[in-house]
């Protein structure tokens, strides 16, 4: 329903004609002081693979999130601070929120009516929103933290220890919904203040950098981080407790305008005490990786660099959250380490920085990573194989060819194995079509022209089709849309 709004009363000379104007200006549609002019945004983006995540109505350009959390309790006190931009008229919006009850909720300063239903939060302002209007939402949330369980079986959203003393959240494709509310679509992005209370002697590491010394005060100490780049939901995470912590620095040089400037940023890397010795060589390798990174593909994107390791069984898989990549469990030395901190330590410029505009667009994330991967074996694993190599081994896996890698076919789809290696063929195809001169420029090009920001598979065809005459049709029709192994890797 339309807001409403108390109008003053007409004056003693207000003729007929004054109210029928008014009358005339409202369904004529223009705009009056107190005239209802919004309609409700959209729940759910209608994304072809998650048609619920994210909301229509609005752009998210910052994120106050400040977290209190009871290990022993279970329990999570939040208040999430929203800055927004309507794209239309509202007369309502929708965040994404599970399994947390909502408390209070305002909307430009003014008391907000809040509707849960599943997963969405629906907040009705006061007044209706003006298309272009920048606004404030607070909500005030508090319950158990819940884990989110995707389609394939993966657990993400809060997950918590047996034992209770560790908790590390992580959100893809939609986890961080169980622990702040949001506009939970990677097209939506924004910069982020997480701050986290723990009782005293305990850790809460999350994205960016810590703005001040964490503070003790009566038994708790809060953390206060911060990410200055815009990051995309999914990529957000905590992690609470017991961990060894190593602080260091990473240079890398990198060639801009003919020379050659040297950048050095803070590394963070912590691990859970039982993890810790186990994950020293994984920590020890970051300013190595992160130099050779650069030399591919520009300019490192944020503001600093770091890792988090936890036992196996607490995720069992490593997610490249934005400047802390979330490993689970610590490997032998078969390079296995290795090749997944550079994957995603790659996902920092593609993923990260660089964003889908959509999850079938998530090829772009993982095809990149997964060529980093086959570059540095062929550049720093002695008797490794080379990119050549690398891709007619992809090409004789039958599960890469299961469906086209622009073209997922399902939610359930979104990390196998067409969306990694059958994405690194399709570069390297690219490769083959435009020379190393020019792919190598794109390498470092693309990361550039899109840091910060989304894009699409179309965004990216364009770019690559700019910088070059060859014809990349075979590619694209083959490749990328194709999904059917050709009878040759040299179609």
């Amino acid at each position: 329903m339309p807001s409403r709004s108390r109008r003053p009363l007409p004056s003693p000379r207000t003729t007929l004609a004054a109210p029928l104007a008014a009358l005339l200006l409202a369904v004529s549609g223009c705009t009056g002081e107190g005239v209802p002019t919004g309609t409700p945004g959209t729940h759910g983006l209608r994304d072809s693979l998650f048609p619920k995540l994210g909301n229509g109505g609005y752009d998210v350009t910052h994120y106050a999130i400040d977290l209190d959390y009871d290990p022993a309790a279970h329990r999570l006190k939040g208040t999430a601070t929203l800055t927004a931009k309507a794209t239309q008229g509202l007369s309502a919006f929708n965040l994404d929120l599970a399994g947390l009850k909502v408390d209070s909720a305002t909307v430009g300063g003014e008391k907000a009516a809040a509707r849960q239903a599943g997963t969405e939060l629906t907040l009705r302002p006061k007044r209706d929103l003006r298309e272009g209007e920048t606004f404030t939402a607070v909500v005030r949330y508090s319950g158990t933290p819940q884990v989110v369980t995707d389609v394939d079986k993966a657990r993400e959203g809060w997950l918590r220890s047996a034992d209770g003393e560790l908790s590390v959240a992580v959100g893809q494709p939609a986890g961080s919904m169980a622990w702040f509310p949001g506009n939970n679509h990677p097209s939506d992005k924004a910069t982020y203040d997480i701050k986290v209370t723990v009782p005293e002697g305990q850790k809460a590491i999350s994205n960016g950098e810590l703005r001040s010394p964490p503070v003790t005060s009566n038994g708790r100490t809060t953390f206060d981080w911060q990410t200055r780049e815009p990051m995309a939901s999914y990529l957000a995470m905590v992690a609470v407790g017991d961990f060894a912590v190593w602080e260091s620095k990473a240079t890398a040089e990198f060639e801009a305008d003919g020379k050659t400037p040297r950048r050095t940023v803070p590394v963070y890397a912590a691990a859970e005490r039982s993890v810790d010795a186990g994950s020293l060589e994984l920590r020890k390798q970051i300013p190595d990786l992160m130099d050779w990174a650069v030399t591919y593909f520009g300019p490192y994107p944020f503001g600093s660099i770091g890792s988090v390791v936890v036992p196996e069984q607490d995720i069992g898989y490593a997610l490249e959250s934005q400047t802390k990549p979330v490993y689970s469990g610590v490997t032998g030395n078969d390079g296995s380490l290795e090749d997944a901190q550079l994957h995603e330590i790659a996902h920092q410029w593609f993923g990260n920085s660089v964003t889908p505009r959509s999850w079938k667009d998530i090829w772009l994330n993982e095809g990149f990573a997964t060529y980093a991967e086959w570059l540095y074996e062929e550049d720093e694993i002695e008797g490794g194989d080379t990119v050549q190599e690398s891709f007619e081994a992809a090409f004789a896996v039958d599960a890469n060819w299961e469906f086209p890698p622009a073209s997922p076919p399902g939610p359930s789809k979104v990390t196998d194995a067409p969306v990694y290696e059958g994405a690194a063929m399709v570069l390297h195809k690219i490769r083959q079509a435009v020379g190393d001169d020019t792919f190598f420029e794109i390498l470092e090009e693309w990361p550039a022209k899109y840091r910060g920001k989304n894009a699409s598979t179309a965004d990216f065809t364009a770019f690559v089709e700019e910088k070059t005459d060859a014809d990349l049709s075979a590619v694209w029709d083959v490749w990328l849309y194709g999904g059917e192994r050709p009878a040759t890797p040299n179609v």
